[in-house]
């Protein structure tokens, strides 16, 4: 049986830390909390749960942060988690039995990391994350801000996972600093940096400034995943900025490096419908119902089915074909009845069909 240390850095989280650290009871053998500068009662909560606290001067440096946090960590592997994060119930179970019955070959395992929610608390972003990780292998973090581990060695992925359930929002402009303060001292930043200061300046409303930092990180090149949102987020900017031909090259830009995926062909059919070119808009939202279903990158699942049947109800009524909209309706309304744009539109066809009745018993 492995043993775990849990690997946290924390700053102002007495709202949230109690209840991630419960969330992970029987999983970690040890708790380890790093704090950066908490002026609130996060030392005291942690230490009431049970972690070994220990205080490290903040540098505008997660990587830092984060790599002092494993250096503390004695057990056989690391997990690490942010404090509004939670393991529910079904994860945390699940990787009880991980300890027990994990081979004893895997360096990583890899677990679902779900970022957004819908009304009803269903994921609405997911993508896999390293989460569980050898301590004899001393992986490090790399990156100021948006940091990552380079995983080598032996993995396995399963299906647990981990949940974002913030409470408050981050310091607002916080990442966005940080990668300007490089930049202002003359660090040149990697591909993954261009990609993560073009988000951030996109988040920011800074559309032209995002748009040339994308096609720098497009020409670098990078991990597929990132070239594909890069693409998508480009045509983001081309569409703020009034670029609609560019905002549509941006995402057909998009398949040089996979196969259309659903993502892209509802922001084809986006801008499509947008323009008021329905007919040309419903050909991309059916294409995306016809994409096969995947978990890589940063996956949206509603884009795969619930989005494309929502936007073909909108544009085939456009178009005239009441009988082909209302279809797309109730295939909608079976994945999502308590939407409150389902249940308007359940209403709309509601009042139709009594349009029709009163009109029938008038002749």
């Amino acid at each position: 049986m492995i043993t775990v240390s849990l690997c946290m850095i924390v700053k102002n989280e007495e709202d949230v830390l109690a209840r991630c650290l419960r969330s992970a009871a029987g999983v970690a053998d040890e708790i380890i909390v790093v704090d950066t500068g908490s002026t609130d009662r996060t030392k005291e909560i942690a230490r009431r749960e049970g972690a070994k606290v220990f205080d490290y001067p903040w540098a505008d440096d997660f990587a830092a942060a984060r790599n002092y946090s494993f250096d503390q960590a004695t057990m056989d592997y690391q997990l690490w988690l942010d404090a509004d994060d939670v393991l529910p119930e079904n994860t945390r179970r699940g990787l009880m039995l991980v300890k027990e019955q994990l081979p004893p070959w895997v360096d990583v395992v890899m677990l679902p990391y779900h970022t957004a929610f819908d009304e009803a608390g269903r994921p609405l972003l997911t993508f896999y994350r390293e989460r569980l990780l050898r301590r004899s292998c001393r992986y490090k973090w790399e990156g100021e801000v948006h940091e990552v581990i380079p995983v080598a060695g032996r993995r396995i992925s399963l299906p647990l996972p981990v949940e974002h359930r913030k409470l408050h929002a981050s310091e607002p402009g916080r990442n966005l600093r940080i990668l300007e303060g490089l930049i202002r001292s003359g660090r040149e930043l990697s591909p993954r940096q261009q990609f993560y200061y073009a988000r951030e300046l996109l988040f920011a409303g800074r559309y032209r400034q995002a748009a040339i930092w994308l096609e720098r990180f497009l020409h670098a090149g990078g991990w597929r995943e990132d070239n594909i949102r890069a693409c998508l987020d480009l045509s983001l900017c081309m569409e703020q900025l009034g670029r609609e031909e560019e905002a549509l090259r941006a995402v057909f830009r998009s398949f040089l490096y996979d196969n259309p995926r659903a993502e892209s062909c509802c922001a084809a059919g986006g801008l499509l419908e947008r323009r008021g070119d329905y007919e040309r808009a419903v050909y991309w939202y059916r294409l995306a119902l016809d994409c096969p279903k995947t978990e890589s990158g940063f996956c949206n699942p509603d884009m795969q089915e619930f989005i494309p049947c929502m936007q073909l109800c909108v544009c085939l009524d456009r178009l005239g074909d009441r009988k082909g909209a209302e279809a797309y309706h109730r295939r909608a309304k079976a994945l999502k009845p308590e939407d409150r744009a389902v249940q308007y539109n359940e209403r709309y066809f509601a009042s139709l069909h009594a349009s029709c009745q009163e009109e029938a018993q008038t002749i």
